[in-house]
């Protein structure tokens, strides 16, 4: 049988990545069924699929599917496994103008209110304001010493423009991975007694030393998350009417500062959804990495508004979009990227609801 290529695993991936379809797929490919299953599915002729294929996701609905929906089925899988990928990308893929992004900084502003720039491919110590040495900076990481002395709470704040992602090592061992258009405010050294407090505007995943004397609480907005050792993601831009939780490992405990009673404990492979406007947090389980594949350079739109999703574009590849097709404005949609060049999402847009687009350099036009 033939090695899955990559359009094919995207597709793949799209359709694994609603929860009601994981059974199904393992149903699909029970050595003991498969074989039956496959000799039915090479009858069919792609074409003929590809074309009811399309006129099936033009069908209007209130959450949209990217080319594979439940009510697929099994056709959808013998799409995937039969070479849809393939006829994807050599029929309907054209050469576009390729963009050239537009090159912003990552900043690190100092306890004294100072920025500095901070180069991807530099090496430097991190000095602060007395001339002190607090950290060492080697490419996309900073990592802070545990060996400082501080009597009171010293705090930088790292920006990640669009278009680029960073780490840090924070000075108790903590790592935390930061996504495009994203900004944490942090201590210098976490102090003895205190809880360990870092602010987040962005998304960032957080993998948190264990330290049970000393809770480590992320703030985003009103919204607080306390750990005590464990791995989890946060994403919550000013655009986004929720803030997501998505935890891999251990515990959390999310509560708002408006309402402390409202407190809801998240399990592993849950996430949690804290509604800006009610101040509410709803749960419900989710497969995490997909949810986390953007450390990786992978791009996931969940539920998520045409608007939104183009906003996380923007950051994602550092480009300026302009939408005229107020119809999409508010659709919702699912889908799921690995490191594809924005013109490959864009076709795949424009090939599954017949939109129009321009590029001309670093801008965007959506008709």
């Amino acid at each position: 049988m033939k090695t899955i290529t990559s359009e094919e695993k995207t597709i793949l991936d799209n359709w694994l990545s609603f929860e009601n379809n994981l059974s199904l797929y393992n149903k699909i490919i029970d050595k003991n069924n498969i074989q039956n299953k496959l000799s039915i599915y090479k009858q069919i002729e792609t074409e003929r699929i590809y074309r009811n294929l399309e006129y099936k996701i033009n069908n209007k609905q209130k959450v949209r599917k990217l080319k594979l929906l439940n009510v697929l089925k099994y056709a959808s899988v013998a799409i995937i496994f039969l070479g849809m990928g393939y006829l994807y990308q050599s029929r309907y893929f054209s050469n576009k103008t390729v963009l050239t992004p537009s090159n912003e900084n990552i900043t690190l502003q100092l306890e004294n209110g100072s920025i500095k720039i901070i180069k991807e491919d530099g090496a430097s110590e991190i000095i602060d304001s007395k001339g002190n040495i607090i950290g060492t900076q080697n490419g996309t990481q900073i990592i802070y010493s545990d060996k400082l002395k501080k009597e009171i709470l010293v705090y930088n704040t790292l920006t990640v423009p669009y278009g680029k992602r960073f780490e840090i090592l924070l000075s108790d061992g903590t790592h935390v991975h930061l996504n495009a258009g994203t900004s944490l405010k942090y201590p210098v050294k976490f102090i003895e007694g205190q809880n360990r407090q870092v602010y987040l505007k962005g998304e960032a995943f957080f993998s948190v030393a264990k330290d049970k004397e000393h809770s480590f609480i992320v703030n985003s907005g009103t919204l607080n998350i306390q750990v005590l050792g464990t791995q989890f993601n946060v994403s919550s831009y000013p655009e986004d009417s929720e803030t997501d939780v998505v935890l891999v490992e251990g515990s959390v405990n999310l509560y708002s500062k408006i309402n402390t009673n409202n407190n809801v404990v998240l399990k592993p492979g849950f996430k949690g959804s804290y509604s800006k406007q009610d101040i509410s947090i709803s749960t419900n389980p989710v497969i995490t990495s997909i949810y986390t594949s953007w450390i990786d350079g992978g791009l996931v739109f969940r539920n998520m508004t045409f608007n939104n999703i183009l906003k996380k574009m923007e950051r994602h590849y550092n480009v300026d979009i302009v939408a005229n097709n107020i119809e999409l404005a508010n659709e919702k949609f699912n889908a799921s990227f690995r490191n594809e060049p924005i013109e490959k999402i864009l076709e795949y847009f424009k090939i599954t609801y017949n939109i129009n687009y321009t590029i001309n350099d670093n801008k965007i036009l959506i008709n």
